[in-house]
């Protein structure tokens, strides 16, 4: 049942965006750092896409200007930044997560965080807490809507991202609490993004997060200069829950534990590029294939059970990049035949290979009910493998690599890093692991993004 409607939920929310606090606790602090490191591999990574080449083009003639760095190459305003960073995070499938609101919040947070913050000249202190608490926002509204905002074709990442980059940014302009209530009411008016995408792969899904990004930014700036919001747009009917949620939604998480229990520590990390869904008949997999009891030629079906939202993830023709970080039976078939995916697994050659085509279409997937009632609180998936001549083979994983409770360490971290920028960085005289030194250790924010100068030359100049 639906949590009873609350009232005082943006009052409250606001007033701890807007408190100015101490530094971050030491856990929060290196929490924040990780978030930095991985965002940049996601960022880096995703800018080689068309869909943010596109965005770039379309922001170097719209938002021109030299206040803030786009990690594809050059400068532009802040929002401009802010766009095509964000789209940029999210262009891959490499974005960090947080299951509870099935969403992706540092890639419109970051993105928006980075710009802002240099464009005030903010110390890296002050920008790292701007993500977390960025970061905590975002968490929190996915989570306190999903699923129903998934079930009403919501995708949560731009839906709930811009109150998240509207709270970093709102931390970085020194707003009130009252000047805050009223961003997050502008950002509600700003607030979409459907899941229509899922069905034909359509690009629009990488924008997401760079909208959201550039929104959360400009309705901290329109707060700013006087222009006001809904001021109790979380509790107000109409308003953003009732909108986007209806009558279910939990409005409690947003504020209970609200600075002691952090949602920001508990996001995930991606250890493959792909949707997240993905992630837990992947490691099934590559237990199977571990386990040394498999002889893929021989396999006559694979069956996949797991949770409702995921089981919407079962497209068998794969045509584009997102249908194949999109489905459940390609990225089995492909992990059989190439082991743990990488960038390469996506592309192409390897789509178009027969084999991988042939053993996509023994892969069935399918709900399972004691696993839904699993999630979001876990992400279990298990695989049934049947091969001829040979017992059927069951395995399973409560919680994909990456999650909080099956955490990816600090070296899984740089050497996802390390392995997938290496290729982009190296060329450009840029030493990946000396990004992840900085990044992970004291560098600042200023100093991370300073050792990525070569690189943006290079794109910048491509």
């Amino acid at each position: 049942m639906p949590a009873p409607a609350q009232s005082g939920l943006t009052t409250a929310l606001a007033t701890w965006v807007s408190a100015k606090e101490s530094a971050l606790p030491a856990d929060l602090q290196h929490q924040a750092r990780r978030l930095l490191l991985d965002y940049l591999c996601a960022a880096i990574v995703g800018a080689q896409t068309p869909a943010a080449q596109a965005v770039l083009d379309l922001a170097s003639e719209n938002y021109a200007g030299d206040d803030a760095t786009v990690i594809g190459g050059g400068r532009l305003s802040p929002a401009g930044a802010a766009l095509v960073n964000g789209t940029a995070a999210h262009g891959f499938e490499l974005d960090d997560g947080y299951t509870p609101g099935s969403s992706h919040p540092s890639a419109p947070v970051v993105s928006a965080a980075l710009a802002a913050g240099q464009a005030v000249g903010a110390d890296s202190a002050h920008v790292l807490r701007a993500i977390v608490i960025g970061v905590e926002v975002a968490a929190r509204i996915a989570a306190a809507g999903h699923p129903s905002t998934w079930r009403r074709g919501f995708h949560n990442t731009p839906l709930a991202g811009v109150f998240g980059a509207a709270a970093a940014c709102a931390v970085l302009r020194g707003l009130s609490a009252e000047q805050t209530a009223s961003a997050f009411g502008v950002a509600a008016c700003h607030a979409g993004g459907l899941f229509a995408f899922l069905q034909s792969g359509a690009e629009v899904k990488r924008v997401h997060a760079g909208k959201a990004a550039r929104d959360g930014l400009l309705s901290v700036e329109m707060a700013r200069r006087g222009l006001t919001g809904p001021p109790e747009i979380f509790d107000s009917v109409p308003g953003y829950f009732s909108a986007f949620a209806g009558d279910a939604y939990d409005g409690s998480r947003l504020v209970d534990g609200l600075g002691v229990q952090w949602a920001a520590l508990n996001t995930y990390v991606k250890p493959y590029p792909c949707c997240r869904h993905l992630h837990g008949p992947i490691d099934c997999v590559l237990a199977a294939l571990e386990a040394g009891q498999l002889h893929v030629p021989t396999i006559d079906s694979v069956e996949v059970m797991t949770y409702e939202v995921a089981s919407h993830h079962a497209g068998i023709d794969v045509g584009t990049v997102l249908e194949a970080q999109l489905s459940i039976p390609y990225a089995v078939a492909v992990t059989l035949l190439h082991g743990s995916p990488g960038l390469l697994e996506f592309t192409p050659e390897v789509w178009q290979d027969p084999r991988v085509r042939d053993l996509a279409r023994r892969v069935q997937v399918r709900s399972d009910e004691a696993l839904t009632s699993r999630y979001p609180a876990e992400r279990p998936a298990e695989v049934l493998i049947r091969q001829r001549g040979a017992p059927a083979l069951r395995f399973a994983v409560a919680q994909p690599l990456g999650e909080p409770s099956n955490p990816m360490t600090d070296a899984q971290l740089a050497a996802k890093f390390t392995t997938l920028t290496s290729d982009i960085l190296l060329p450009a005289g840029v030493d990946p692991d000396a990004v992840v030194d900085s990044a992970l250790g004291t560098g600042s924010v200023s100093d991370v993004l300073g050792l990525l100068r070569g690189y943006e030359r290079a794109r910048a100049g491509s």
